[in-house]
């Protein structure tokens, strides 16, 4: 039965690590994963695609409805075209913010969203997954990192891309998003009160990894 398949949520601020730390801790434990924030990031590149009014609540959250979309072991195919590195432009991720606390919009993801629910697990990150969408979870991680640290993962990420960065930018640009997230009226960026918090500021990916991985055998697994 799907709606009894344990899951593990990962909450947190932008660029926190909470995509890298959710498909290895899915990897090692054998479960499924999902990105929700992938999802709002495709609503949002197709909205820009798409030529929509961000402020039209209703549009937007057509867009969302009528996603074609794939998720596979090497990327994601929007429409039959892979899109992993374009979801990742800034200008996605802060359009994805910006249109994040349309209700319409959560309503139209949030089943989309529960049917990744299937044996034999699934991890789950994002930012209000452990509030909202599996309110049950089995195990609830809020992921953090001090901002000037995540600034310069983000940084470094997009060189290596080949792509131009500055962090000054970069780092303006997520107090912005942390701000609008955190003081959103809809699901706003919160830990859920049974959420076990981990910063990750000063942790490598492979140790932060271990924290919830020890978290799960500890009580998540019982």
């Amino acid at each position: 039965m799907t709606e009894w398949a344990p899951v593990i949520t990962i909450d947190g601020p932008t660029a926190s690590g909470k995509g890298t730390v959710a498909h290895r801790v899915a990897t090692a434990l054998g479960f499924g994963v999902l990105d929700s924030g992938a999802l709002y990031r495709l609503t949002a590149l197709s909205v820009l695609r798409n030529h929509i009014d961000p402020e039209d609540a209703q549009a937007v959250a057509r867009i969302a409805e009528s996603l074609q979309v794939v998720f596979h072991a090497q990327g994601i195919l929007l429409e039959g075209q892979e899109v992993s590195e374009d979801i990742r432009q800034e200008q996605v991720g802060n359009l994805a913010s910006h249109i994040a606390p349309n209700p319409s919009l959560r309503a139209a993801l949030l089943a989309r969203q529960r049917a990744f629910r299937i044996m034999p697990g699934l991890v789950a990150d994002g930012r209000d997954m452990g509030t909202v969408v599996f309110e049950d979870a089995s195990l609830k991680i809020f992921l953090v990192a001090d901002v000037e640290a995540r600034a310069q993962r983000r940084c470094k990420q997009l060189i290596e891309k080949g792509i131009s960065a500055n962090l000054a930018d970069l780092l303006r640009d997520m107090r912005e998003r942390d701000a609008r997230d955190i003081n959103r009226a809809v699901a706003p960026l919160v830990a859920a009160p049974d959420a076990y918090t981990v910063d990750s500021s000063n942790l490598t990916i492979e140790q932060t990894v271990q924290s919830i991985l020890d978290l799960w055998s500890a009580v998540g697994s019982q």
